[in-house]
């Protein structure tokens, strides 16, 4: 039996006695899709916070590919891209390559000369986000669908088994997302990276994903895209406590 590269046992967490997230249970297994989706103020990010060690639950247990998370080292192995990395500071003067490269410190060291092997993986990272054309061209340069690809290139350059992104599409145009979520399928299905990524569009996402996990507080859904797309309007609207239409982008807790 595979060992499921995220277990979630009865975590509760609770800010300044506001319970945020209560007794949830998730489990991704390895290879999987998960889109993470539910409403401002649901506990989204705290979930995913707490999945990178940022904070501690007052309650429950999380583990890391079948370790506690209090005693996970490899945390090479997790990439994560925050909504923040398009609000780059377009005029610091890196180029792609560099800025890909970045995210081999923690395996190399921050002074230590690249290999001629280091090299080709970032180049292999950012060919794998599209990017070959603008490797030398400064991140400034790039649009925001473009710089976003070039943090996602970062974040698996070091060959992560699990990337984590956090409304990576915030700000970025139509056609731009469309590429950008082949993009991701690429790197599920070619490069088998377990990817779960965080959004409050249900209907951008539910096609893309192979599973769907629904919080708002509680983990009211978790299950495999088709069956999450056969639950009744009505049904969805109590999850969310309001009509699907009116979602706006999370930037709370």
């Amino acid at each position: 039996m595979i060992q499921p590269v995220i277990e979630i046992n009865h975590v509760n967490f609770t800010y300044e006695r506001q319970r945020v997230l209560e007794d949830i249970h998730l489990t991704v297994e390895k290879g999987s899709f998960l889109g993470l989706v539910g409403p401002n103020g649901s506990g989204k990010t705290t979930l995913l916070k707490c999945l990178l060690g940022l904070l501690k639950p007052q309650q429950g247990e999380i583990k890391l590919f079948g370790q506690q998370i209090e005693k996970f080292k490899n945390w090479h192995e997790i990439g994560f891209v925050s909504q923040k990395a398009n609000s780059f500071n377009t005029g610091f003067p890196a180029s792609v390559f560099e800025v890909v490269s970045s995210g081999l410190t923690s395996k190399i060291g921050l002074f230590k000369f690249m290999t001629a092997q280091d090299r080709r993986k970032v180049y292999d990272a950012i060919e794998s986000v599209g990017l070959t054309k603008f490797a030398k061209r400064n991140i400034g340069e790039l649009s925001g669908g473009q710089q976003q690809r070039a943090f996602i290139a970062r974040a698996i350059v070091s060959n992560p088994k699990l990337l984590i992104l956090d409304e990576p599409t915030v700000g970025v145009d139509a056609q731009t997302v469309q590429n950008f979520y082949e993009m991701l399928t690429h790197l599920n299905k070619n490069l088998g990276i377990t990817l779960i990524l965080v959004s409050h569009d249900i209907g951008a996402i539910t096609d893309k994903v192979s599973h769907v996990a629904c919080i708002n507080k509680n983990l009211y859904f978790h299950g495999n895209s088709k069956d999450f797309e056969s639950l009744k309007d009505d049904e969805m609207s109590e999850f969310y406590g309001h009509s699907l239409h009116v979602l706006t982008h999370d930037h709370s807790h």
